[in-house]
């Protein structure tokens, strides 16, 4: 019983340790980022530069890491496959009662939910 609960333990210190921390993304204000849904308060717009610059420190993170990170996703679709995107809208569009489409953050996860590509469109 007491071997139960010591290898329990040394189970759980060694799977926190093997956890990575989440990137930082410089020059990107994530709590204004968070608080921006539908981009409508345009302060995404603002990141738009930086996000390209480091779009590639999203690869490889899981679902629930890029939404540690940024937030829900203001729109999700499930692809062919199980495949998923997740898109983050940049500027104000309709959700937001301007006639026009936004450019937005694209994060497409594998079928073993990895990010594996990132655009902004």
């Amino acid at each position: 019983m007491q071997k139960q609960i010591i290898y329990s333990a040394f189970l759980l210190v060694f799977l926190f340790a093997c956890s990575k921390p989440l990137p930082t993304l410089d020059g990107i204000d994530l709590k204004a980022w968070k608080e921006d849904k539908n981009g409508c308060l345009n302060n995404r717009s603002q990141s738009i530069e930086q996000l390209r610059q480091q779009k590639e420190k999203l690869k490889s993170l899981d679902e629930m890491e890029i939404v540690k990170l940024l937030g829900r996703p203001d729109r999700n679709e499930l692809y062919k496959r199980n495949q998923k995107f997740f898109y983050y809208l940049l500027e104000p569009g309709v959700e937001c009662g301007i006639d026009k489409e936004p450019r937005r953050l694209s994060i497409r996860f594998n079928a073993v939910e990895l990010a594996k590509e990132i655009t902004i469109e």
